[in-house]
């Protein structure tokens, strides 16, 4: 999943980025509105976490701008405000969901969990084509008779693809959901992650279609 942060505070930003980076998330932080605005059009994100008391425009002015243009995003407003006007108001804007500061890092990954099963048509937690199950919780997987929890890339690399069981993900798709900006793109990384799954649950559990992608079979 790739993931846009817009915080504006460095010691919340660096521990934010840090806490995705080990829930296996892509993620790229901008620090203020127009910076956000820019990304959200160069790039796609599966979700924003938005912060409202950026510097310049403001999270309301970036909520209300990518709304206002037709952008999807899922949002979740991060923010200190807690009165019930706030909530209303973003929510009316058109947020998803509304966690306010301090939180729980637990809380708030539940929460992205929910709003992204919400957005893919998933009302399940545990992600399944009818032969293979993900729990987004734990990372475990299984299939057939094997179980197994994967690593942080296997896992970002299987949730992709289960959000969308039939549906053929690219290299270049599959690389956006597991690299943020500055990271450097490793030779083969998809081939040896896609290799190391299909060892641990079964040669059949991800199918290759030449020239095109990977996908993981309808039921």
């Amino acid at each position: 999943m790739r993931i846009l942060l817009v915080e504006d505070d460095a010691m919340i930003g660096e521990a934010m980025m840090q806490a995705l980076k080990d829930a296996s998330y892509a993620a790229d932080w901008c620090r203020d509105g127009d910076a956000a605005l820019a990304a959200l059009a160069a790039h796609a994100y599966d979700l924003m976490l938005l912060d409202l008391g950026l510097p310049g425009r403001d999270g309301w002015e970036v909520l209300r701008a990518h709304r206002g243009a037709g952008g999807r995003t899922p949002i979740i407003v991060v923010t200190a405000r807690d009165g019930a006007e706030d909530i209303i108001q973003g929510l009316d804007l058109g947020a998803d969901d509304f966690v306010v500061k301090p939180f729980e890092v637990g809380e708030l990954l539940a929460r992205m969990r929910a709003v992204i099963r919400r957005h893919a048509g998933v009302a399940v937690p545990v992600l399944t084509n009818g032969a293979l199950a993900l729990d987004p919780a734990t990372h475990q997987a299984t299939y057939g008779e094997n179980s197994c929890v994967l690593s942080a890339r296997e896992y970002a690399l299987l949730h992709a693809l289960m959000l969308r069981p039939g549906t053929i993900l690219s290299r270049d798709a599959l690389e956006h959901r597991l690299y943020g900006w500055g990271e450097e793109i490793e030779s083969n990384m998809i081939d040896f992650l896609i290799h190391s799954i299909r060892k641990k649950l079964g040669a059949d559990v991800i199918r290759n279609i030449r020239g095109a992608g990977w996908l993981v079979p309808k039921a």
